[in-house]
């Protein structure tokens, strides 16, 4: 035989997570069984302390059997009341208390003895002190044993129990009165009255200190699980916020990709056609330049989508998993960048290109004039195709690079087609992630595009 688990060992783990689970599914399951049994253990002990009175007090020495009949079906009246009252303990704790006073009160008066109904105020001191209401637990409390307190001092059937609890016969005049006590604040050298009252005071006080531990717990256990669920909410926030952020920064390159080379493909087919007859290897030339703009415009979109499935922690089935991501086009790649626009048909002037130094920057800084010498040439491509000049100076500074791209215009002086908007702020983005600006507007006949990007010792 095997050391392994047997068959009840298995099923035991089985049934507490069944049992948690059906829980869970009936939250309001346990609260009703508590209930259930507090009503159930305090009419077991009321009955028992009422019923047997005759038994625990000697009553028979002091009332006829009729009158002790009475005082036990007056027993057993209140004992059914007060657990009845206990059923409403958590909607109307405050109300369930007073009513249990008033109980033992009458209990007090009728049979001598609380017979268990301090029991039944300390459960419902105890609801109120767990509901959270501080100065109302204490005045009840204080309000509800100040009435038992008193009542057992006040009347004489509950002196009489008390002293026959001690053994004290009411016969003895000499010893009965040293039990009772005498005078306005006998009470307090009381020992019947301490027998009868006491339990009431230890009960309440032990019921209030329980029920304010139980909230207290309650308020933390509260309070953690609203710090966790804020924490979490943060979480997710953070979460929304960064992939809105990456779904913004997945458009923008997308546009400046698929914007630029479809403007410049354009061109090229556009011009490939007008050459056809005229100009046959000006044509395919063309149609060379158109083939390796959409090859590169395919490849920018491989990488853009790659680096958005590693994202995802996962490529989607059918892609090639081994496919190497390309690095980023930088500061190198402007020179063929404006060469792709001089073929399509753009007279592009220059002037800081090749500035030593620029592709020390940081990949990111680099990108950012790329992309942004990219999208005005793609304006330019698409609005003013005509335009007898344009001019890209890339200028690196002391604390800033400085992107310029000037076109003449190709139409009425400072105005320009409309367009969808979606590439200035593009570039502003880009610029702002450095702390920069872009600046966009007419420039004599045409038009400029001046960009700001702030770096630093760190970024190169």
């Amino acid at each position: 035989m095997g050391d392994g688990p047997t068959t009840g060992d298995r099923r035991a783990p089985r049934a507490t997570a069944a049992l948690r689970r059906f829980l869970v599914r009936h939250p309001g399951l346990v609260d009703r069984a508590a209930d259930a049994a507090v009503v159930v253990v305090f009419t077991g002990w009321a009955l028992l302390l009422g019923l047997g009175a005759d038994s625990m007090y000697w009553l028979h020495e002091v009332v006829d059997d009729g009158r002790l009949l009475l005082m036990q079906l007056a027993s057993l009246v209140l004992t059914l009341a007060g657990a009845v009252a206990l059923l409403w303990r958590r909607r109307r704790p405050v109300t369930v208390a007073a009513v249990m006073a008033g109980l033992g009160v009458a209990s007090l008066a009728l049979t001598g003895a609380t017979n268990g109904l301090d029991l039944g105020l300390a459960l419902a001191l105890y609801g109120v002190a767990a509901s959270g209401r501080a100065r109302a637990v204490w005045a009840v409390a204080g309000a509800g044993v100040l009435a038992l307190l008193v009542a057992a001092r006040a009347f004489p059937l509950a002196l009489t129990v008390g002293a026959k609890m001690l053994g004290v016969d009411r016969s003895d005049d000499a010893a009965f009165a040293r039990t009772t006590g005498s005078g306005p604040f006998g009470f307090a050298t009381s020992a019947s009255w301490w027998v009868t009252a006491g339990p009431a005071l230890v009960l309440a006080l032990v019921a209030v200190g329980v029920g304010t531990l139980v909230h207290a717990r309650r308020q933390r256990a509260a309070a953690l699980a609203e710090a966790a669920r804020a924490r979490a909410e943060e979480q997710a926030q953070r979460t929304r916020l960064a992939q809105a952020s990456e779904r913004a920064q997945i458009a923008r390159e997308m546009h400046d990709v698929v914007a630029h080379s479809i403007s410049v493909m354009v061109a090229l087919g556009g011009g490939a056609s007008a050459a056809f007859d005229v100009a046959p290897e000006r044509a395919r030339a063309a149609l060379d330049e158109l083939v390796d703009t959409g090859r590169a415009a395919l490849g920018d979109m491989r990488r853009i989508l790659g680096v958005l499935h590693e994202d995802a922690g996962a490529r989607a089935p059918g892609t090639d998993a081994g496919a190497p991501l390309e690095p980023q086009p930088g500061s190198l790649d402007l020179a063929r960048l404006v060469e792709r626009a001089r073929t399509a048909g753009l007279p592009v002037r220059t002037s800081g290109l090749a500035v030593t130094g620029l592709e020390e920057l940081d990949p990111a800084v680099q990108l950012a004039v790329y992309r942004i010498v990219q999208e005005s040439l793609t304006n330019t491509l698409r609005h003013a195709p005509a335009t007898a000049d344009v001019h890209v100076e890339v200028r690196r500074g002391p604390d800033a690079v400085e992107v310029v791209v000037t076109d003449g215009g190709g139409g009425t002086p400072g105005v320009r087609t409309t367009g969808s908007g979606r590439g200035v702020v593009g570039m502003s983005e880009r610029a702002a992630v450095f702390g920069g600006t872009v600046e966009a507007g007419p420039h004599g006949r045409g038009w400029r595009v001046r960009a700001l990007l702030p770096w630093h010792e760190g970024d190169a």
